[in-house]
């Protein structure tokens, strides 16, 4: 591809020999778990997100599933969580005989609807996960404000968002507890896989550490059920190295992002989705043109920070955003679906009936679009 998605190396050389010295420095330690870098790790990212504790986990999957665990989620317990997200939401609830109970997204930023996530708890409500999708942060005042009433945890699924905010409040600080990813696609990625929980709840950070060590606070000594849930040093070690360039990647994203919103509104005649938020209800009736390009919509304009993890717009019309693929494949431009099939729609959920009419319109129209390095002479002649 002339045009990745996302080039690793090109990312990493400006500070590879930090990570060959990081490197270096952990097989020069002889401790490659749960050790001295580790530890700095979680310190320094606690510091960088302003959360009280910050496990490190082996990746965001299990700092899902280890979340849900510390609040008690079981068999037979209802999870309310997003149908447009990635396997691992859903996954996590359904991994400890949970049910995950879907809502649908939101037209302007694809998040979940705040209204369907308080009209949808009920008895067996245990949890609900709220997932910051694309490195932009759901409504969540609404989510809490139901949540404390009815006395449910909130875990903020924010693998995509790190650093992003609502109203001034990171990601991952707002709820019960946060989860986060550190895949090497992230904006803060390791060189293999992390993860990590955050709380300011001291007793549910202490069951945490517990839980990634099969249970135990004392060697051979085990108090509940965990697993093996730690996060490598090495990997650790990487992950403070590129801890001091976020804000700068961070910044740069955003750069391009703006970018790429100024020349597809001049290339291919883009437009906004929507004038304003509806994360709390329906949106307008509105009919755009087939093949019409709807760009990324912010709900927190002057508020919040999207951190552009994924940089995804909508193509109108059954065909034309695979078309539109196609076209950009033949031009070098990688470009990926997030997310061809919605979990209601996933053959392992089945059972599930219920319509969410615009998650299955945004796994036929979204793509994702590379963030850097397009020609956009190319472009403007698809």
């Amino acid at each position: 591809m002339k045009v990745p998605m996302l080039d690793l190396v090109t990312e990493h050389a400006p500070y590879r020999a930090e990570l060959q010295s990081a490197f270096d420095r952990v097989l020069d330690s002889g401790r490659f778990v749960l050790g001295p870098e580790v530890e700095a790790f979680e310190k320094e990212i606690g510091v960088w997100i302003g959360t009280p504790h910050s496990i490190g986990v082996s990746n965001g999957s299990d700092a899902l599933l280890l979340a849900l665990q510390a609040v008690g989620v079981g068999p037979g317990d209802e999870v309310i969580c997003p149908t447009y997200t990635f396997f691992a939401t859903a996954g996590a609830v359904a991994r400890l005989g949970g049910v995950p109970v879907f809502v649908d997204s939101a037209e302007c930023c694809y998040n979940l609807r705040a209204d369907q996530v308080v009209a949808k708890i009920g008895s067996k409500t245990k949890a609900i996960i709220v997932v910051h999708l694309f490195g932009q942060c759901a409504d969540m005042d609404p989510i809490l404000a139901a949540a404390e009433k009815h006395g449910i945890p909130v875990i903020e699924d924010a693998a995509q968002a790190l650093g992003a905010k609502d109203k001034g409040r990171q990601a991952g600080t707002m709820g019960t507890l946060g989860t986060f990813s550190f895949f090497p696609t992230k904006n803060l990625g390791a060189l293999g896989e992390g993860g990590l929980v955050t709380t300011s709840d001291a007793a549910l950070a202490e069951k945490i550490r517990m839980l990634r060590v099969h249970g135990s606070k004392k060697k051979y000594f085990h108090e509940m059920i965990g697993g093996n849930f730690r996060l490598h040093e090495l990997q650790a070690a990487f992950l403070r190295v590129k801890l001091k360039h976020l804000d700068f990647a961070l910044d740069k994203r955003r750069a391009n992002s703006m970018r790429l919103m100024t020349e597809l509104q001049d290339k291919w005649s883009a437009i906004m989705p929507l004038d304003s938020c509806v994360c709390q209800g329906e949106a307008p009736s509105t009919e755009h043109k087939p093949g019409t390009i709807l760009l990324p919509f912010s709900c927190h304009s002057g508020q919040g920070e999207h951190t552009w993890n994924q940089f995804v717009i909508r193509v109108t019309g059954k065909g034309n955003r695979d078309a539109i693929r196609e076209k950009l494949a033949t031009e070098g431009i990688q470009t990926e679906v997030y997310y061809p099939r919605a979990m209601h729609e996933q053959e392992c959920f089945a059972r599930i009936v219920t319509n969410y009419p615009v998650a299955q319109i945004l796994s036929s129209e979204s793509l994702a679009l590379p963030m850097a390095g397009i020609n956009f002479a190319l472009l403007s002649g698809l």
